[in-house]
């Protein structure tokens, strides 16, 4: 390789990791500055002396304490509980359910169904709160954290059945055959060779759906009225937002403490879902 070729190719890479580092710095500075500053004092907080990227005063774990102490923290992190694990199983049947029919049995109209469920995902919710709190009112289900469990798989399944239909087109169809030839039906088909060789597709669903269902805020904060049905997101700001009083501290470490499952769900399983997401945006 001559010098000029080395020399381009040394600027290159120059370039692209400062890019990344900027990147880096840019995405990683919001969960830095929540850390730092649920870990100051009240009095450091209100102060705004010095360099506020740093703590100066000594660190605290008192917005922790009274995070649980005196407020119904833990309540709003069970009820994120009760609400996430059945709207992620709901989700994820109904998902590989409606991507199998629409991308294996090649019924008519399967395409046109399939272009249709993927730009329902593409409705804004603001443009449903009414009609669906008139349905959830006419149920009897409003200030009830159940609630979330009936609307958030209207917000899921689109986006993980176009995803699920993608990876599964990408099956090859020689093991359809090879199936029915040995006599399976299509629950044995589904249950026996297209769920294991989708794992990564199914990871990456299962990751959208936890996080929509975890992390969602305007639905909750819309249909939930009391503190015993809130979840993390709508509870802990609720409780720590008295009017025009804000305690930054506590809204700190609640808020990341909240985000604490799906970063870790992500760092464990991020391969799956890269290749999942990948799989299922580019084949069909």
């Amino acid at each position: 390789m001559s010098r000029t070729k080395r020399s381009r190719r040394n600027v290159t890479l120059l370039v692209c990791y400062g890019l990344i580092a900027l990147f880096m710095i840019f995405f990683l500075f919001p969960p830095y500055w929540m850390a730092i500053t649920s870990f100051k004092t009240n009095q450091e907080i209100e102060g705004l002396k010095g360099i506020p990227f740093f703590i100066q005063e000594g660190a605290t774990l008192r917005h922790y304490r009274d995070l649980f102490a005196k407020t119904d923290f833990l309540i709003y992190f069970q009820n994120s509980v009760m609400v996430t694990i059945p709207v992620v199983l709901l989700s994820m049947v109904i998902s590989v359910l409606a991507a199998y029919s629409l991308s294996r049995l090649g019924f008519a109209g399967a395409g046109v169904i399939g272009t249709a469920v993927f730009l329902v995902y593409l409705v804004p919710d603001s443009l449903l709160f009414i009609p669906l709190f008139k349905i959830v009112g006419w149920l009897g289900l409003l200030n009830s954290k159940w609630v979330l469990v009936l609307v958030y798989p209207a917000a899921i399944v689109p986006f993980c059945t176009w995803l699920l239909i993608g990876y599964f087109a990408s099956i090859p169809k020689e093991l359809d055959e090879a199936a029915l030839v040995d006599g399976a039906n299509h629950s044995q088909m589904l249950l026996r060779i297209f769920l294991p060789v989708a794992v990564p597709g199914l990871i990456a669903a299962t990751i959208f759906a936890f996080t929509v269902s975890w992390s969602g805020f305007l639905i909750p904060l819309a249909f939930l009225f009391s503190s015993d049905q809130q979840v993390l997101t709508t509870g802990t700001v609720t409780s720590l937002i008295k009017g025009d009083v804000y305690h930054w501290g506590g809204l700190m470490a609640g808020a990341l403490l909240a985000c604490l499952p799906p970063v870790l769900l992500y760092v464990f399983l991020m391969d799956y879902y890269i290749s999942g997401l990948t799989a299922g945006s580019t084949k069909g």
